[in-house]
């Protein structure tokens, strides 16, 4: 059912949901526009409506090919809404979720797309504070860039910010998805530029790898992978590639490159990556009891049916709309100093070869018993032959020692 939005838009039906708010397709003076409408309790904020207005200029001003323009923002009665450019195509997620992993050609040309567009952000004093695969678009009307690849553009610029407000988030609380934090938020420092970067070198590794490299399992432990681990090297790529996922992935933030120059050392690592396939690594487990019984094998998908894979942990359980599978701005309390450092036993998260059993699950501990126990029979029947051999050859002697036998005679009598 359509309904107006202000006095220029009318919003005809919804493309999807998040805790934020819903996104529909509407129709304003200039055609189509995708109209993201903030929920009600958010519009009654009057400290958000005031922050929302303060940052017209500045998302209005955001222009670049990979950005997703902003065109308006409406604050009319109980509606809030970003009124922004209509991307005909899918979200980076809905490509994740249908293919697992790309390409490293495709996966490094659409996370350059989005370097270019933070760089521009950037220039202009915006911080995106949510960088993540639900939040980069892909054109499907443009042409194919490298490795098959379409144009990504960043969406969703000043959501996070606008969100935050002091009565909402107080400075124990942060904003974001687990998976995608830099520690510098985990342990409650200012959102800078290089919080961004962070997130893209997260995104790049999860579109080569079909995996975030510090999530998985409970937010806290999320969150502490964050600060005290550092990342597991991915097998099959270029030495090239891995140093620059590394240093954008740095615990310091002033060790990682800028947008700009992230942007420009990624196009030129184009030409090394073509026609390599996608990476052939499995998930790696996580953390398990040692009297967990082992997961059962997961059914192949049905014909036709996108992979599932293990979505983003959201920082806090809350009631989700029917159709939503993309969830965001949750908060969570900044975790303690001690629950910081409280070590990382069990939770490394190195890529396996396919087939082979997640270390420390029950599958991993019952393939080392059964080592151990055969290894055991083995020096078991080791044992008892050797002995075998020797009280047979003692036996003989015994019994059927000849003249030149001396062993077992008493010595001669002078």
């Amino acid at each position: 059912m359509a309904r107006k939005i202000g006095s220029r838009y009318t919003a005809h039906q919804i493309l999807g949901r998040g805790s934020a708010g819903t996104v529909w397709l509407g129709e304003g003076p200039e055609g189509p526009v995708a109209i993201k409408l903030l929920r009600e309790d958010l519009a009654s904020d009057q400290e958000l409506v005031g922050r929302f207005v303060q940052e017209r200029t500045a998302l209005l001003g955001l222009e670049h090919p990979h950005v997703v323009s902003v065109r308006d923002l409406v604050v009319d009665g109980n509606d809030l809404a970003l009124v922004m450019d209509l991307v005909r195509g899918t979200d980076l997620r809905t490509r994740l979720d249908r293919e697992r992993r790309l390409a490293p050609e495709a996966a490094v040309a659409v996370v350059a797309d989005v370097a270019d567009g933070l760089a521009a952000a950037h220039a202009a004093g915006v911080v995106h504070r949510d960088v993540k695969p639900e939040n980069v678009l892909l054109d499907m009307q443009g042409p194919l860039g490298p490795g098959g690849s379409h144009r990504a553009l960043l969406t969703d610029f000043g959501v996070a910010k606008l969100i935050d407000t002091p009565r909402r988030t107080r400075a124990t609380k942060i904003i974001g998805t687990p998976d995608y934090l830099a520690p510098e938020i985990v342990e409650g420092l200012p959102p800078r530029a290089a919080v961004d970067i962070y997130a893209l070198a997260t995104v790049l590794y999860e579109l080569l790898a079909g995996f975030t490299p510090f999530g998985g399992g409970h937010p806290g432990a999320v969150l502490r992978r964050h600060v005290t681990e550092t990342v597991v090297p991915l097998p099959g790529i270029p030495d090239e590639l891995w140093q620059l996922i590394v240093q954008c992935l740095a615990k310091a933030p002033a060790s990682r490159l800028r947008a700009s120059e992230l942007g420009v050392r990624l196009r030129e690592l184009l030409p090394l990556l073509a026609g390599m396939p996608p990476l052939d690594v499995d998930e790696p487990g996580t953390e398990q009891a040692d009297d967990a019984p082992e997961e059962p094998a997961a059914s192949p998908a049905p014909a036709g049916e996108p992979v599932r894979r293990r979505g983003a942990v959201p920082l806090v359980p809350g009631p989700k709309p029917a159709d939503s599978n993309r969830d965001t701005h949750t908060s969570m309390r900044v975790p303690a100093p001690d629950e910081l450092a409280g070590g990382a036993r069990g939770t490394a998260r190195a890529p396996r070869a396919t087939g082979a059993p997640r270390p420390g699950s029950a599958r991993n501990r019952a393939t080392a018993r059964r080592r151990r126990a055969a290894l055991g029979a083995a020096a078991l029947a080791l044992v008892a032959a050797v002995g075998v051999g020797t009280w047979l050859a003692t036996d003989g002697d015994d019994e059927g020692g000849g003249p030149g036998d001396t062993r077992n005679s008493a010595p001669a009598a002078p």
